[in-house]
């Protein structure tokens, strides 16, 4: 009998139990649902330091790039995203650059200086925008939206220089990619959201 007792008082604790955290997982579930943005809420710095509102870029096609000019990936990613910028830009393509120094302090210059590097050894004409940090407490309010878009494999924060995030014409995360893919082997997905 006091096992019987026992059984009709727990399983009601335990139900109740079940239902809070249901109930709280669904409402925390459904804030987030509710309090995301697209890309466009957001408002950046550019390289000279000015406020840039991503509104500018609605309707278009993005692919946001934390970059490096002192990483092994450095070449052949500014080479390629070169290429992709001027085979897509005139339909509605865009790359961000944001230029970060939080992995081996492998961007170590100042604004200027990364300009004058970017656009002259590498020759970008992309948007290069200010200096960020990607990841820790004083991430980038736009790159915690794009973590919390995108995810990665191993956790959310980003592993290295030049992770890339594909952004649609409504200013959605629709992939992100890892710092060891090529910028041309994302060619197709951009085609494809360009047509869509």
């Amino acid at each position: 009998m006091d096992a019987q007792l026992t059984l009709w008082i727990l399983l009601p604790l335990v139900v109740l139990v079940l239902l809070f955290a249901l109930y709280f997982f669904f409402r925390r579930f459904n804030m987030a649902e509710k309090s995301s943005k697209s890309i466009y809420d957001f408002t950046v710095k550019d390289i000279r330091g000015n406020d840039v509102s991503l509104s500018e870029y609605s309707g278009k096609v993005l692919l946001v790039v934390n970059v490096a000019s002192q990483c092994g990936l450095t070449q052949t990613n500014y080479k390629e995203l070169n290429e992709l910028y001027q085979k897509y830009n005139n339909n509605g393509f865009e790359i961000l650059a944001f230029p970060c120094n939080q992995f081996r302090s492998q961007e170590p210059g100042s604004s200027e200086e990364i300009h004058n590097l970017v656009c002259t050894r590498f020759k970008a004409e992309f948007p290069i925008f200010g200096k960020v940090e990607v990841n820790g407490k004083n991430a980038e309010p736009l790159y915690k939206f794009l973590k919390d878009q995108k995810g990665g494999i191993f956790g959310d924060g980003i592993k290295w220089n030049f992770t890339k995030f594909l952004v649609n014409k409504e200013g959605k995360v629709v992939e992100r990619y890892a710092p060891i893919t090529s910028p041309l082997k994302i060619e197709k997905d951009i085609a494809k959201l360009l047509q869509s």
